[in-house]
This record gives C-alpha cells, sequence and structure tokens, in this order.
C-alpha cells in the first residue's frame, strides 16, 4: 500500500505532466492570420541577398515610400526619410502612430551618420534607387532591404513591396491580409463602376502651374488608377504650354496643384477635359496627393474612398467635388 505522502506526489506529478502537455498544445496551436515565430529571414535582391536576424525592432526606413509600408504592418519606425512635410497628418499615420508621427532624418541626400545613430535592426530602401555603393554603405550599418531586379528602379509594385517588407520583418501573413483586403476594395469598385473600364485616364504629377508632368502605367503613383481598369496616355514626362492638348482624356487627374491655381491658367481652362468638369485636383499638401505617393496599402484604401465615387461622377456628368484639400 502506498503511503498518503507518496500518493500526493505521483498525484501531483501526473497533473503537472498533464498541465505540461495541456500547455505544450495551446502553444502548438496558431491562428491562421497570426504569423509562426520569428526565424531569420534571408531577402533576395538585385545585389545579392540580406540576412535580417528574428524580430527586429529598431527600424529605418530610406526609401521614399518605404515608412507607408512597415508603418502598415504595425512597426513604427525610429528613423524615416524626409519627403512630405505633412506625412505625419495624414489620416492612416496619425491612426498607425497615435498621433505621434514618425522621426525625421533630415536631408536631401541619404543621411548617412544620422542613419547611423538611430542604431537600426534594419533598414529598407526599396523604394529608392540604390547603386552598389549605396547598398554597401548601408550594409555596414545594419542589414539593408533593397528591390530585386525584377522590376526598374522605384518601380516596384506596392503589393511586392508590402510582401517583401512583411517578409522581412516576420510579418508574412498579415502583409498578405493587407494585399487580399486592398485586392478586395478594388474588385468591388470596379464590379460597382463598371464605367472604368476602357477610359482613358491621363495622370499629371507636378507642383507647378504651367508644368505638367504626365506619369504613365506602371509607375507606382499611378497604381490605384491602373488596379481600377483605367488605360494610361502614351506621352510621359515634360509637357509644353503648346502641347497641353496631350492632357486630352476620358478623365484628367492633377496631382500637386489645386483646382484654384490653375483657374488662372487659360489655356488649360480650355480644355475639353477641363471644360466638361471631368478633370479631378489633388492639392501638393492634401492627404490624397500623400495617399496617391506613398501608396502603402492604408494610404490606397484612403484614396479609393475619396476618388471612386468622383471618378464616377466625372465619367457619368455629375457634378465633381474640389478634391484639392482631400
Amino acid at each position: 500500500m502506498l503511503k498518503k505522502s507518496r500518493v500526493f506526489v505521483l498525484l501531483a506529478a501526473f497533473l503537472l505532466g498533464l498541465g505540461l502537455l495541456t500547455g505544450c498544445g495551446g502553444s502548438d496551436s496558431q491562428s491562421a492570420s497570426e504569423d509562426p515565430p520569428a526565424e531569420s529571414v534571408t531577402i533576395d535582391h538585385k545585389f545579392g541577398q540580406t540576412t535580417i536576424p528574428a524580430n527586429p525592432e529598431r527600424v529605418v526606413t530610406v526609401g521614399w515610400n518605404d515608412q507607408d509600408f512597415v508603418l502598415a504592418l504595425g512597426v513604427v519606425p525610429v528613423g524615416t526619410r524626409s519627403w512630405f512635410e505633412n506625412y505625419n497628418d495624414f489620416p492612416w499615420v496619425k491612426e498607425a502612430t497615435d498621433g505621434k508621427g514618425v522621426p525625421v532624418i533630415e536631408g536631401d541626400t541619404i543621411n548617412f551618420e544620422a542613419i547611423a545613430k538611430a542604431k537600426p535592426d534594419v533598414i529598407f530602401a526599396i523604394y529608392e534607387t540604390i547603386d552598389q555603393k549605396t547598398y554597401d554603405q548601408l550594409s555596414q550599418i545594419a542589414p539593408t532591404v533593397i528591390q530585386s531586379d525584377k522590376y526598374p528602379d522605384e518601380e516596384t509594385p506596392w503589393d511586392v513591396q508590402l510582401l517583401t517588407t512583411g517578409e522581412a520583418l516576420g510579418k508574412q501573413q498579415q502583409a498578405q491580409g493587407l494585399v487580399d483586403e486592398v485586392n478586395a476594395r478594388i474588385d468591388a469598385a470596379k464590379q460597382e463602376h463598371p464605367e472604368f473600364a476602357g477610359k482613358t485616364l491621363v495622370a499629371d504629377f507636378s507642383s507647378e502651374v504651367d508644368a505638367p508632368y504626365l506619369i504613365g502605367a506602371g509607375d507606382p503613383r499611378r497604381t490605384l488608377f491602373d488596379a481600377l481598369g483605367f488605360g494610361a496616355q502614351e506621352t510621359v514626362g515634360d509637357v509644353s504650354q503648346e502641347r497641353l492638348s496631350l492632357l486630352e482624356g476620358d478623365l484628367l487627374f492633377v496631382n500637386g496643384v489645386t483646382k484654384e491655381q490653375l483657374a488662372d491658367s487659360p489655356a488649360f481652362q480650355r480644355l475639353n477635359v477641363v471644360r466638361e468638369d471631368r478633370t479631378l485636383y489633388a492639392g501638393s499638401d492634401s492627404a490624397l496627393s500623400g495617399a496617391l505617393t506613398y501608396s502603402g496599402p492604408n494610404a490606397l484604401l484612403y484614396a479609393l474612398d475619396v476618388l471612386t465615387p468622383q471618378l464616377s461622377n466625372a465619367l457619368q456628368g455629375r457634378p465633381v467635388a474640389d478634391l484639392s484639400n482631400s
């Protein structure tokens, strides 16, 4: 017959073992929407490979728009490239940072000294023209993620950029979920607005009244228009005042100049696409301009909400709201 004390010991051991087994079972079960435990990852790029340690906490973004993709994955950079002065005021940025914004690394060019002082665990420089020398300098500071050789410099599609960023941060499933969400919203907009199909949208991205600059299909800044099914104009680059007719299309989108600023341009006002109210505007300081320029997933969702009804109005002869300050 076992002594009581021994019975208690055996019973406690049995219950402890059962608890451990139960605990192990609980930790192995992973929600389909969650990423697995982080491990170091290796990213292929145009100069070779970069290995990033698991759970990088201090992130610096050097590409013009990389911060928008990092923020969407729940990571606030410790330093980011200076571009739009009012970036921290954009709605999706305020939400991601609880209104605190992201710290800016000053400088018109890559500020290696300031980047080093930020002590990053990983550097993102996907949306930037990085040469071998620059890559080597950044890599001496921290593992650096740049674009692959599958696309021209600064033309990596937004979804590829997001998935690459997610892989580097150990957040692949979260990144894929955001890609799926944006694509689902775009598909829904196309189904609700069959009038978009086959129409040409001319995209003028300039901050000067008398100096239009047209961007073509595949440019990340017109990602949303391409995805909604709009065709692009053939001309790309600067357009002189004598050739303003190149801005004619089913729709014209002017990014960087307000409707009020262009009201004093007689040549512009004579365009059919302007006279017939088939032109949309986004001022250089507007969140809409920023959303189309940064093109992160939350920025694209913002732009979809603002633009979709006005694009439809313009094509169907209904009054078009002035989005200059939206």
